[in-house]
């Protein structure tokens, strides 16, 4: 008797469902259209695994409403969108900080900020600081986390991104002075032993704003937007601003970017600053110059 063969219809399955079952297959999958640092870092994202789990236990399931988000993410970072804001966190000096499209990803780059202004309060007691331009808070929670006896005030203009800053001082059990206003303009009578700022400093028009991730964050956070400027109008807002605002021999230290190096010790110069120099991070760049009060 001749056995007969039932006929069945194939299912249609969406394309995030045909991707994995596993948190391998969907790594693997999520490598056919991105980096694979940043396809195994959404994969851990959306599953909520480890690195580890990945290699010891590929075969652990990856459920089809996970897939389907996957699926979104990896689209998106397929279309520039930057990783940070996809996993909603990044890491600077040590430490992880929330992040959103209202602020700007803290960059390697800016730690040698930090590094420096630690430098400059090591032999202060207790120390008053202030950050202008918070955004994220990553750099007052930084050096709260690693000058404890100092007291931080931080500085935004963005009510979106204070409240991030809010929510990462929370985070990192840091207690700093949040303060919503543009750069001295909340702190009237009120001086320091060192400011610090990461100022926007990317000229209006620039090709580099339409390229790696740019698009995606903050326009106010990059450039001051100014047609025609050198990117510097913040930077010499801020110098120019800063001696009412410093405490004897209190130091300002600011980063900037490629080439504008020696505009901004001009502008330290001008307004009487001592000790006037540019420090470069790993790259070689000339990446953040200040001075001393005289």
């Amino acid at each position: 008797m001749t056995a007969r063969t039932t006929f069945r219809a194939p299912v249609d399955r969406s394309p995030a469902e045909a991707m994995a079952t596993s948190i391998g297959d969907a790594w693997r999958a999520a490598c056919r259209s991105i980096d694979r640092l940043d396809a195994r870092l959404l994969v851990q994202h959306v599953a909520q695994c480890t690195h580890a789990d990945l290699l010891a236990r590929p075969e652990r399931a990856f459920p089809a409403a996970q897939a389907e988000c996957l699926d979104e993410l990896v689209s998106r970072r397929a279309n520039g969108e930057p990783l940070a804001y996809l996993i909603g966190s990044a890491d600077f000096f040590g430490l992880t900080f929330e992040v959103s499209p209202a602020v700007l990803i803290p960059r390697p780059e800016t730690e040698l900020l930090v590094e420096l202004a630690l430098d400059v309060l090591q032999a202060l007691p207790a120390p008053e600081v202030v950050d202008l331009g918070t955004g994220s808070g990553a750099i007052a929670i930084s050096l709260k986390r690693h000058c404890p006896q100092a007291s931080l005030t931080a500085v935004e203009l963005s009510a979106a991104a204070l409240a991030v800053a809010r929510r990462n001082a929370d985070r990192h059990a840091v207690d700093i002075g949040l303060v919503a206003g543009d750069w001295f303009e909340p702190l009237e009578g009120a001086r320091f032993d060192l400011i610090v700022a990461n100022p926007p400093y990317v000229a209006e028009g620039d090709a580099h704003l339409a390229e790696n991730g740019l698009p995606f964050e903050p326009r106010m956070a990059l450039t001051d937007g100014l047609s025609g400027g050198d990117g510097l109008h913040c930077i010499r807002t801020i110098i120019s601003q800063a001696t009412a605002h410093l405490l004897a021999d209190g130091w300002v230290l600011i980063e900037h970017g490629y080439g504008q190096a020696e505009q901004v010790r001009a502008a330290l110069d001008e307004q009487g600053f001592v000790e006037v120099g540019t420090w470069r991070d790993l790259s070689r760049i000339e990446r953040v110059s200040g001075g001393r009060l005289r």
